[in-house]
């Protein structure tokens, strides 16, 4: 791949900040000089900042694209996600493991810079840690962060700040959204993970789901972003591994697998007292997970969309 995970998001990162007022982005500068690009939080942003904040947080490893399609039989934006790199793209930058808690600040932070960081226990069993003169975060906040939060990821990447570039969009914004509902190989790779399979077998892989609709707020927008994953997202894998491996393995993968599945996620969040770890982990996964396995050249489909599901959560009025 030539350079770093956050080198490669550096260069894009840059490009979105030299031309900010074309994707309707905000740059400027916290704490001892950390760039800040504010994509959805005070900023307008958009589609094409959403694509961009994708591709971003997959390290540029991955192709982002909104094609046509539909929800329940409305029409809207199918985000797309394909990579040649999916453990490294997906796991070692994009998936949300770091939760970055300073005073009020709150925030899921995504990205390579987890890779620089690289304290996750995740990192003990794929390829991905690495050290890098420069650190790209992608954080998921209705907020934007505060001098303090600069300074400790700072400390925490040991870098100096100006080395540091934060790119920050809550998931009700339009670029927001799409950086979320990117996420459908990712949530199939790190379920696969949960259920020990290795992730060396995994070749290349593709991803598909919907873009809800605007919420009104960041409660209602995460309930909608998990049910375009959960009820519409599809997923195919290629692999080179055993194909009773894949039997075995397969049905457990996709959303479907969990008790929690077949209600909107906002009325599975209710369910629980809005405690989200008390909802089933291995619900969060697409609809459908397709396996192509090189060494066999045989197929394996699992799972099924529920358009019944998504056209509730898409249309009810929040």
């Amino acid at each position: 791949m030539g350079t770093t995970l956050n080198e490669r998001a550096q260069r894009l990162a840059d490009h979105l900040a030299s031309n900010a007022s074309n994707y309707r982005v905000n740059v400027k500068t916290i704490g001892n000089e950390l760039r800040l690009i504010d994509c959805g939080v005070e900023a307008i942003g958009g589609l094409q900042a959403g694509v961009i904040l994708a591709r971003i947080c997959l390290a540029g490893l991955a192709d982002v694209s909104l094609v046509p399609g539909d929800a329940g039989g409305v029409a809207c934006p199918i985000v797309q996600v394909a990579t040649d790199h999916p453990v490294s793209a997906c796991i070692a930058s994009q998936y949300a493991g770091w939760e970055i808690k300073v005073g009020k600040f709150f925030a899921m932070g995504s990205g390579p810079m987890r890779a620089a960081y690289g304290k996750e226990a995740l990192f003990d069993h794929i390829e991905g840690r690495e050290q890098s003169p420069v650190a790209v975060g992608v954080l998921e906040s209705r907020k934007l962060p505060t001098d303090e939060v600069t300074l400790f990821l700072s400390e925490k990447l040991g870098l100096a700040t100006n080395k540091v570039t934060l790119l920050v969009a809550p998931a009700f914004s339009i670029a927001g959204g799409i950086q979320v509902v990117a996420r459908s190989l990712e949530t199939a790779l790190h379920k696969l993970h949960e259920l020990k399979f290795d992730l060396k077998q995994v070749i290349s892989g593709f991803g598909s789901a919907p873009l809800p609709p605007p919420a009104k707020d960041e409660l209602n927008a995460i309930g909608r972003t998990n049910d375009a994953i959960l009820y519409g997202g599809r997923v195919v894998i290629w692999v080179k591994t055993d194909d009773d491996q894949i039997v075995e393995i397969g049905p457990k993968v996709p959303s479907s697998s969990s008790a929690d599945h077949g209600a909107p996620f906002a009325d599975i969040f209710a369910r629980y007292g809005q405690d989200f770890y008390k909802i089933d982990p291995m619900l969060f996964s697409p609809a459908e997970v397709v396996f192509c396995n090189l060494q066999s050249g045989r197929m394996h489909p699992f799972g099924r969309l529920s358009p019944e599901v998504l056209q509730r959560s898409f249309s009810s009025l929040v």
